[in-house]
């Protein structure tokens, strides 16, 4: 027995490492005008990916994602497109913070597709995505959008969850937004943390050693009047300026807390139908 053993154990060709399971998601959802309101036209989800409707005042209509799988690792991929018809209004949000966790090998993979026709509005305000210590994120954010159609979007990412002690050293996050007005590029953006995170967000140039920080991109009827009263809620850490007609504010804060409560009230000045119900303070 003590012979078998020892020949087991110097097997000429090892097992395959298992092949670890990952979350697959996917969803297209399409929204038409119809009777005054904004309706369900098309819906296709499959995976790990559901959204559901709740019911709320007004012709905007409004959809909360939701990820089965409970949060994000390497090897994880969503694929998620949203298409609001013309006249329509859609705001999307997600219900909960999306976790990302440590990494062992490769990256999660999110890739976000929106189109707003003529005359429609688009929220796009997913809840904060949470970064832990060793994770990997790769975020492409893309919209197609109409000429006279108003959108708001916002991503915002938090560092580690500080009640619970936590920093994030090490680490991959890159976010990549493309706007397209009229088929024109009128806004990109790249953003890259990989590696020393905590170095890299020390810097003054940086994040100046805050874990949170968001970033909102409008186009809005009336944008300039909008500018002060949306200033006056970012506060002093933070900014916000009219590119092309388009308002771009940045957002940083020391904690998750702290940057949700000045992020909620600049939604409410930009969103039309105001902050989704399951956002909370």
């Amino acid at each position: 027995m003590t012979d078998e053993l020892h020949f087991l154990s110097r097997g000429e060709s090892a097992a395959p490492a298992p092949r670890l399971q990952r979350a697959r998601g996917r969803l297209d959802l399409r929204v038409k005008a119809a009777g005054g309101r904004t309706r369900l036209e098309d819906l296709h989800q499959a995976g790990c990916l559901k959204l559901r409707f709740p019911k709320v005042p007004g012709a905007t209509s409004e959809a909360v994602l939701i990820n089965t799988a409970g949060g994000l690792t390497g090897g994880d991929v969503l694929d998620q497109r949203f298409a609001v018809g013309p006249g329509a209004g859609l705001s999307l949000t997600t219900q909960a913070c999306e976790r990302i966790y440590r990494a062992s090998s490769g990256r999660a993979e999110v890739a976000t597709r929106l189109n707003v026709a003529a005359g429609g509005f688009l929220a796009f305000l997913p809840q904060e995505t949470i970064l832990f210590h060793e994770s990997a994120l790769s975020r492409k954010l893309e919209l197609e959008t109409a000429e006279d159609a108003e959108f708001v979007l916002c991503e915002s990412v938090i560092l580690g969850r500080e009640m619970m002690g936590e920093s994030v050293r090490q680490g991959v996050f890159r976010e990549s937004w493309r706007i397209r007005l009229g088929g024109k590029l009128v806004f990109a953006d790249e953003t890259r943390l990989e590696g020393d995170i905590a170095g890299q967000t020390g810097a003054a140039a940086s994040l100046a050693g805050n874990r949170a920080f968001a970033t909102l991109v409008a186009r809005r009827e009336g944008a300039e009047s909008l500018l002060a009263p949306l200033r006056q809620a970012i506060g002093e850490d933070g900014g916000a300026s009219l590119v092309g007609g388009l308002i771009v504010a940045r957002l940083v804060a020391p904690s998750g807390f702290l940057l949700r409560k000045r992020l909620v009230p600049a939604i409410a000045v930009l969103a039309k139908a105001g902050v989704p119900r399951i956002w909370s303070l």
